[in-house]
C-alpha cells in the first residue's frame, strides 16, 4: 500500500505543475493591459508604472514564472490589491468555511441518498422505487440558483426557523448545505440503486441467503462494501463539483467561503487573489481525487495489485 501512495504522488507532481502554470498563465491570458485592468481608465502613468514593477510584470515572461513557482514553493501567493494583506493568510482565513459547507453537503447527500438508494433496491419496482427515481430525477433538475433562494423564503422568511444568511453556529449551514447537497444526493440514490441492485444479483449474495440470511441481511453484511466502489468514484469527483457549486451558493447565502471571497475579488479586479483563490480550488480537486483512489484501493485491493 505505501508502494501504492508513493507511486500516486509522483505521478500527481506533473498534474500540479500543469495547473500552476495555468494558474500563472490566468493575468496574461488576459485582453489588453491587466495592470490597467486594475487601476481602471483613470489611472496616471506612474501609478501603472509602480504598480507594474510591484507585481513584478515588467520582467521578461520567464522570470515571473520562475518567481511564481518559488513563491508558490514558500507558500507565498503574493499581496492582495483590495484587502492589501498576504494572500496566503485571506485564504486560510476563508477556506474553513468552504470545506465546512462541503462536508456538510455530503453529510446530507448520504444521509438521503444511502437509506433511500438501499431500499429502492431491496424493492425493485415497487413504491419506494419508483419514488427514489422520481426523488433522483427531481435533485439533479434543481439548479442551485433556484434552490437556495425557494429555501431562504420557506425556512427563513416564512416560517422563521432558520438564518437568512451568514455563518453564525450550525443552523446557518442547514439551509446552504440542503442547496448543495439535494442535487448530489439525486445522483448518489441513482447510482446506489443500480450498483447495489446489481450486486444483489451475484453469486455469492445468493450463496449468503441459501445459507439462512435474508436479502436485507445479505445485502447490508456482503453486497453493500462493493456497490458503494462505484459510488466512491462519484463522491470524488462531484466533490470538486461541490467547490465550484459553492461559488454561488455561498453568494446566495452570504456565507464567508473561498468561493464568495473569488467573486468578491473578480470584481475588485484582485488579480494575485483570484489567482491565489483558482489554485487552491485546484489544488483541493486533486487532493480529493487522491484521497479517492486510495479509498478504492482500500475497498478493492486489486485495484492495487494490478498498478503493482
Amino acid at each position: 500500500m505505501i508502494a501504492y501512495i508513493a507511486r500516486r504522488l509522483l505521478q500527481l507532481l506533473p498534474i500540479v505543475l500543469i495547473v500552476a502554470t495555468l494558474v500563472f498563465s490566468l493575468i496574461h491570458f488576459i485582453p489588453g493591459d491587466p495592470v490597467e485592468l486594475m487601476l481602471g481608465d483613470g489611472a496616471r502613468a506612474a501609478d501603472i508604472s509602480a504598480l507594474r514593477t510591484e507585481l513584478g510584470l515588467d520582467r521578461p515572461l520567464g522570470v515571473q514564472y520562475a518567481a511564481f513557482l518559488r513563491g508558490l514553493l514558500r507558500g507565498d501567493l503574493g499581496k492582495s490589491l483590495h484587502y492589501q494583506r498576504p494572500v496566503t493568510t485571506l485564504l486560510l482565513e476563508h477556506y474553513p468555511a468552504t470545506l465546512e459547507l462541503a462536508l456538510a453537503s455530503l453529510l446530507v447527500a448520504f444521509l438521503i441518498a444511502v437509506p433511500l438508494g438501499i431500499a429502492a433496491a431491496l424493492n425493485k419496482d415497487r413504491a419506494i422505487d419508483h419514488f427514489s427515481r422520481f426523488f433522483a430525477l427531481l435533485g439533479v433538475s434543481l439548479p442551485n440558483f433556484w434552490l437556495g433562494p425557494v429555501l431562504i423564503l420557506l425556512f427563513a422568511i416564512y416560517w422563521r426557523w432558520l438564518p437568512v444568511s451568514g455563518r453564525d453556529g450550525w443552523l446557518s449551514l442547514v439551509l446552504p448545505a440542503l442547496t448543495l447537497g439535494t442535487a448530489l444526493s439525486g445522483l448518489l440514490t441513482r447510482m446506489i440503486r443500480s450498483s447495489l441492485a446489481e450486486q444483489l444479483h451475484q453469486p455469492y449474495v445468493l450463496t449468503a441467503q441459501a445459507k439462512g440470511l435474508s436479502k436485507r441481511q445479505a445485502a447490508l453484511r456482503h453486497a453493500l462494501k462493493n456497490a458503494l466502489i462505484p459510488v466512491v468514484t462519484i463522491v470524488g469527483l462531484q466533490f470538486g463539483a461541490l467547490l465550484t457549486g459553492a461559488i454561488i451558493t455561498e453568494t446566495i447565502f452570504s456565507w464567508p467561503g473561498l468561493g464568495r471571497l473569488v467573486i468578491q475579488a473578480i470584481r475588485l479586479r484582485d488579480y494575485p487573489l483570484v489567482q491565489g483563490g483558482v489554485l487552491l480550488i485546484s489544488m483541493t480537486y486533486i487532493l480529493v481525487n487522491l484521497l479517492t483512489d486510495l479509498f478504492y484501493a482500500t475497498l478493492d485491493p486489486r485495484i492495487r495489485l494490478q498498478k503493482s
